[in-house]
């Protein structure tokens, strides 16, 4: 998989919405309990129960979506001794959770540092030249309407799941459809884990749609040996509703400039 780093198109106007998503995901990353552990490298028994409870409330769960019913028992945040050990106690909710509402929370929810950093880099590179096109507001409500069906589409295929569904993930990949919709032939500077990383200057339709093509592989199950841990599904439904939305708007937007500069040593040819 390459890594993308830069994209060659400039954007008119500073992209406000994604400074501020990028700047809340980060600090609800580091608000989050137990979060320090998933850096350091450790998580001591009281963080992890606070950190299952704290996703219990705040996360979407597919069941509770589609039935629209919550559980009677849930993780308290304490800890306690059972006939197995110890472990996380639970108990009746304290608190009155809304499904509808927790798609949106959960959109600002990371399991991990490199889950957080991944979603951070792709919203960095590829958010600005949407929010640029779209303007502030109306790209905030495409995010949002993207992370929506990539979680409903994705509890409707796992209707019965009670795991905790969170991350941006549906949303970004909103906004990479709609990046491969809008500016398919865009320059895109990745890094390419062969021996060592190695630069190389791509199009956004070969990048964005290597992407995409795993992830549809992987949300069948093929070629990963734990789909189940990654709402696959989830990115390829959001990148199909960016794709969508985005289409009307692709008539009136302006062709990225051609990148000027060598390529491996011989200039880039304006066809590449």
């Amino acid at each position: 998989m390459v890594i993308p780093v830069h994209d060659v198109n400039p954007v008119r106007r500073t992209p406000w919405v994604t400074y501020a998503l990028i700047a809340a995901n980060i600090v609800v990353f580091l608000l989050t309990p137990g979060m320090a552990g998933s850096v350091t490298g450790g998580s001591s028994l009281a963080q992890l129960c606070h950190l299952q409870a704290f996703l219990d409330h705040y996360a979407a769960v597919p069941q509770e979506l589609i039935h629209h019913q919550m559980p009677r028992l849930v993780p308290t945040g304490d800890t306690g001794v059972g006939p197995q050990g110890a472990g996380c106690v639970v108990g009746p909710p304290s608190y009155a959770k809304s499904p509808e509402l927790s798609v949106l929370t959960a959109m600002f929810l990371h399991g991990s540092w490199l889950h957080l950093l991944g979603n951070m880099l792709f919203l960095w590179i590829f958010g600005n030249n949407i929010e640029d096109r779209m303007g502030h507001i109306r790209f905030l409500l495409f995010y949002v309407v993207c992370g929506y069906a990539a979680a409903y589409v994705f509890a409707l295929a796992n209707s019965s799941s009670g795991s905790p569904l969170i991350g941006a993930s549906g949303a970004i990949a909103g906004v990479l459809g709609a990046y491969l919709v809008l500016y398919p032939r865009a320059r895109v500077w990745v890094l390419v884990p062969f021996l060592i990383f190695l630069p190389l200057r791509l199009p956004a339709w070969i990048v964005l749609g290597l992407w995409f093509g795993l992830q549809a592989v992987y949300s069948s199950g093929q070629g990963v040996s734990a789909a189940g841990t990654v709402a696959y599904l989830a990115h390829v439904v959001g990148f199909v509703a960016g794709m969508l939305l985005a289409w009307p708007l692709r008539p009136g937007t302006p062709p990225p400039p051609e990148p000027r500069g060598l390529l491996f040593g011989r200039r880039a040819r304006p066809g590449w």
